[in-house]
């Protein structure tokens, strides 16, 4: 079967909870269960592998945070920026993801020295027009909108997160096929808010309550008219459903501890507006050998 979206994962072989970086991790002293995580992981890792092509890393002792291959970089067609994480617990995996990168034919670029940027964990390509989305004040510094757009040859719009509990862009925020967007407004500051309005409709925003918001529904893998995320609400399930969306639930209580839900551990390998637009075209070939 020919697949037109890819993925990276990476085995939470070493997940742990060794530090304390966020608010999520600081609610759990008692760490996380690996029989249970590793058990969740796989779950995913076949919810995926059902509609995508999913490319693995290897994991490395002593960085229990790599499993969430969303922060590995932001990847724009052939070129990827490299995460520079803010927090010195995370900095170790900046040399890994690079390697693998470059062993994959990438153009590596990365914020300089001192200008933290966590990958497409922060960065977020809108799906419907090319532009991308950045996060900034918790993880990621809004001086580095200037570099990825000239690294990526995009424009990019800052949202200002203001709760500390949504330190990362994708945990209350996710662009969806068909020009749809999920997201968690009190996450953001005023400007933010209204940014987001003149970009998207009022019918394409899918708005979720706090209840939702902290079981990290927005943090959603989306592959075409699919979401697979962790448990959420009958009424936002109904929302969803009735915008086109199948929905798949996957429980991962345990990454949760850690501030992290489906979409932080996987790593889209190519942008969305280019694997529909390859899908298009498969369609269209299909459809002229059958004349």
């Amino acid at each position: 079967m020919t697949f037109t979206h890819t993925f990276l994962m990476c085995l939470p072989k070493y997940f742990e909870l060794a530090y304390v970086i966020n608010p999520w991790m600081a609610l759990h002293p008692n760490g996380v269960c690996t029989e249970r995580a590793l058990q969740q992981w796989q779950e995913l890792y076949e919810s995926i592998s059902a509609r995508a092509l999913v490319r693995l890393i290897d994991p490395q002792p002593g960085l229990p945070d790599m499993p969430f291959t969303a922060n590995a970089g932001l990847i724009v067609h052939d070129k990827v920026v490299v995460s520079r994480f803010l927090n010195a617990e995370r900095q170790g995996e900046e040399q890994h993801f690079k390697e693998w990168f470059l062993n994959n034919q990438y153009t590596v670029y990365q914020t300089p020295a001192g200008l933290s940027f966590e990958g497409a964990g922060d960065a977020l390509l809108d799906q419907k027009e090319f532009f991308l989305w950045m996060g900034w004040g918790y993880r990621s510094v809004l001086a580095a909108q200037e570099h990825l757009s000239n690294y990526l040859d995009v424009e990019v719009l800052p949202l200002h997160l203001v709760d500390e509990r949504f330190y990362h862009l994708d945990t209350c925020f996710c662009p969806l096929s068909g020009g749809y967007l999920l997201y968690y407004p009190p996450a953001f500051d005023e400007p933010a808010r209204r940014l987001i309005a003149q970009r998207v409709p009022s019918n394409k925003r899918i708005a979720i309550s706090e209840e939702d918001a902290v079981h990290f529904a927005c943090n959603a893998v989306n592959i075409d008219d699919l979401l697979i995320l962790n448990c959420i609400s009958s009424k936002l399930r109904s929302q969803l459903e009735q915008a086109g969306f199948e929905v798949i639930e996957t429980g991962l209580s345990e990454f949760l501890k850690a501030g992290g839900g489906t979409k932080c551990l996987t790593l889209r390998l190519n942008d969305p507006l280019s694997a529909n637009l390859r899908a298009v075209e498969s369609a269209v070939a299909n459809i002229s050998l059958a004349y």
